[in-house]
């Protein structure tokens, strides 16, 4: 797939959100990661301690799907306010799937694609040649 110079990438997880932007042109992807926007999930759960059983897992769950939305929500802003032009999501399946329901019309006419992949945690050349392969 080709890049446009400028496209946004933002890879979560449903815990953790980085954004890179490519700098380079369509032909040749060059990602520089930007700082890391304060996202706050409005979750009652979001600090407490997770264990393992049932409720606990639907706990995490419900603080994945609110970080998520407010995700989606940041995002949502900053295509508004034109500072996304182009936008590429990297996500689990889950994630991607929460994201979703929280696209703004004008989120989604700025949408490249997504990919449903954990890269949250890789290092940014891993994150690029996954992207290259898509």
């Amino acid at each position: 797939m080709l890049y446009p110079h400028g496209t946004t990438f933002a890879v979560t997880d449903g815990q953790n959100l980085r954004i890179f932007q490519n700098t380079g042109d369509d032909r040749r992807l060059q990602l520089v990661e930007l700082p890391r926007p304060d996202v706050h999930a409005h979750s009652h759960g979001a600090t407490r301690a997770h264990h393992t059983s049932g409720a606990n897992e639907t706990e995490r769950h419900l603080t994945e799907d609110s970080y998520a939305a407010a995700t989606a929500a940041w995002l949502n802003t900053q295509v508004l306010g034109g500072h996304i032009a182009n936008l590429f999501v990297v996500a689990p399946a889950r994630t991607l799937g929460e994201l979703r329901q929280h696209y703004h019309v004008k989120l989604k006419e700025k949408l490249l694609g997504e990919l449903n992949k954990e890269h949250t945690h890789d290092a940014m050349d891993h994150l690029q040649d996954a992207l290259l392969r898509v």
